[in-house]
């Protein structure tokens, strides 16, 4: 521009200085003047932009030809400057216009108010609202509404989500914030609430003939991918402002996440009604304690053990508090820890709006607890009740429970699954399996009762394997396993994979300290038997 205004071939003459006459005008007469210098730089501007770029006249040319009528070498250079800033200026202003036009645009075309366009976003996972958002301002600003983040879902089959995208989130969702799903999920075959393990383990999620650590390893040296222990700070964060309404808390094979860290997250949230936890290394007791400490509206609790039958660490004091603190359970399902009968029992008979009960892959479970159950408060509302792959649930008991059903008992049952990949325990030896079609009445309670669902897969009859030689071959396996992955990796270190995923690898039986058929405890929790 400055090329028009200092060019030395102009025309135009230059100014003459102020008189000192003109130094006195008042300041009142200055606004009179600046719309006229507002419609110069119009008309400047207009005629700049209507200069075609053509070989006749190019501007290149033009500007080339101004330097040379500059002999200082110090005039070019501030001539650059100058031409360089207001191009910047010219530039700039022609991109915000352009913003303006696309959303005022897209305002008039956009068939959907704020409101509902609001409402289609907070439908949209994160990584699509993401996208959304960067799309022009008018959708960004709807993306930023905390109504789009009240259900929030950062799950990935890989580590790519980090403390800083987690802590975003939830500072855009505040106090509108509903629903958190954190953590690495195995894939998408595996779906929560279904029978199979969500423990993400090398072994349910690699083949280990083609495991490569390089390939597999979360990102070592890369923390920006990772969830630590403080992943929940921003739920406490500002008074508890983004706990306070929290509905859901899902969690999910967070290494890294410890017993303090949950249980600070969980006295945050004192509204919630839905938490499942999934392969954390942290103990069941001091969870459960937090649960009925915290958490006093909870309608379902789901916690997976990332370390199947290794956790014995449930009391009955706690199972008591539980079921005293926490009585509008509905929803109860913990799988893979070692559980015994009176513990179980407790839980069973103290919640008494109970409809769904799964103790997969569990320890110690015989089936005792089930005696009786069916037609008294506790168990009469029962509706779904999972029993899979409990190692110890015995075949009498099996019958017995089916038995019942026959009698009339469990009226309210839909959906009964007592399948075992290994077959059941005999009464007197664990160690033995068994499984005879003339004790379990599984055709007759089909036929008698067509609104059951009942899942009893076990080996054929005469197949069981003899379950020493069963513990022996999968410590082999593991050991064999360890060595294949216990090799150096390229910073020195070495990488040992520990044998946590089959719950056949713990050679001690279920409630072998109480062969008859009461619930027995030692004596200091004796009293806490009866609710």
């Amino acid at each position: 521009m400055d090329t028009l205004f200092n060019s030395p071939t102009s025309m135009a003459k230059r100014p003459c200085p102020f008189s000192s006459s003109s130094t006195t005008t008042p300041s009142s007469s200055i606004p009179s003047r600046q719309p006229n210098m507002n419609h110069q730089v119009d008309n400047l501007l207009q005629t700049f932009l209507g200069l075609t770029d053509s070989p006749s006249l190019s501007i290149d040319l033009s500007f080339e030809r101004l330097l040379d009528s500059f002999p200082s070498d110090a005039d070019q250079s501030l001539l650059i400057d100058r031409a360089l800033k207001l191009g910047s200026i010219l530039l700039e202003a022609g991109k915000r216009s352009a913003r303006k036009r696309s959303s005022r645009h897209n305002s008039l075309t956009w068939a959907l108010p704020p409101d509902l366009t609001i409402k289609v976003f907070s439908l949209l996972d994160m990584q699509s609202l993401s996208y959304a958002a960067a799309t022009c301002s008018m959708f960004h600003k709807c993306a930023m509404d905390p109504l789009c983040y009240t259900n929030i879902d950062l799950t990935t089959v890989v580590p790519k989500v980090n403390n800083a995208v987690v802590s975003t989130m939830i500072q855009r969702a505040g106090k509108a914030l509903q629903s958190l799903k954190l953590g690495i999920v195995p894939g998408p075959t595996v779906s929560p609430g279904s029978c199979q393990p969500l423990v993400y383990t090398i072994r349910n999620s690699v083949d280990v003939s083609n495991f490569s650590w390089n390939d597999k390893k979360t990102r070592q040296g890369k923390e920006s991918s990772i969830l630590t222990r403080s992943c929940l700070n921003p739920l406490s964060g500002d008074g508890g402002a983004a706990g306070t309404l929290l509905r859901s808390l899902h969690l999910y094979n967070i290494e890294r996440m410890d017993n303090t860290s949950l249980c600070v997250a969980l006295s945050a949230c004192p509204s919630l009604l839905d938490l499942e936890i999934v392969g954390l290394h942290v103990e069941l007791r001091q969870t459960l304690v937090s649960v009925s400490t915290n958490c006093p509206l909870v309608e379902r609790l789901f916690f997976e053990s990332s370390k199947t039958g290794r956790d014995e660490s449930l009391k009955s004091t706690t199972c008591v508090d539980l079921v005293n603190n926490c009585p509008n359970l509905i929803s109860l399902a913990l799988r893979g820890f070692k559980l015994h009968d009176c513990k179980v029992r407790i839980l069973v008979k103290g919640f008494r709006k109970l409809k769904y009960l799964d103790f997969s892959t569990s320890y110690s479970i015989t089936g005792n607890f089930l005696r009786n159950l069916g037609g008294s408060t506790g168990g009469n509302l029962l509706e779904v009740l999972i029993l899979r792959d409990c190692m110890h649930l015995k075949e009498v008991e099996v019958a017995r429970l089916l038995t019942e059903v026959l009698a009339g008992d469990f009226k309210s049952l839909r959906y009964l699954d007592v399948s075992n990949r290994e077959g059941l325990a005999s009464e007197g030896d664990w160690y033995h399996r068994c499984y005879s079609s003339s004790i379990i009445p599984i055709k007759q309670v089909l036929e008698a009762r067509s609104d059951l669902c009942l899942l009893a897969e076990f080996p054929p009859e005469g197949s069981f394997i003899d379950v020493e030689q069963m513990l022996d071959s999968d410590l082999n396996s593991e050991i064999s396993l360890s060595s294949q992955l216990s090799s150096p990796t390229s910073d020195g270190s070495l990488f040992m994979i520990t044998s946590e995923s089959s719950y056949n690898s713990d050679q001690s039986g279920g409630n072998e300290e109480s062969q008859d058929n009461h619930f027995e405890e030692s004596s200091d929790e004796a009293y806490f038997l009866v609710v």
